[in-house]
């Protein structure tokens, strides 16, 4: 979705509960996530996620131009829909 939305202004920010530095880069060449990505590498100990309420990954936020929250943890069909609606607008 990400390639597909980029040029028309989708972008993503990965926010890693990751603790190993080393695995965490390497999870993200392997899977050629070409987004940016964030991590303080304290696992769930992560303001971010504490700030948020992540208890559960993946966890999905969808912010609008104002970045305002305006989705949570949509998946599938139904993140792409709601990715499309707000960049239509």
């Amino acid at each position: 979705m990400y390639n597909e939305l980029h040029s028309k202004g989708l972008n993503i920010i990965g926010v890693s509960l990751d603790k190993d530095a080393a695995k965490w880069k390497e999870a993200i060449a392997k899977d050629k996530l070409t987004w940016n990505h964030v991590s303080n590498l304290k696992g769930w100990e992560e303001p971010i996620a504490a700030q948020y309420k992540v208890d559960a990954i993946p966890a999905t936020f969808i912010l609008d131009a104002s970045g305002k929250i305006v989705a949570r943890d949509l998946r599938g069909a139904e993140l792409k829909a709601k990715i499309i609606e707000l960049l239509a607008k």
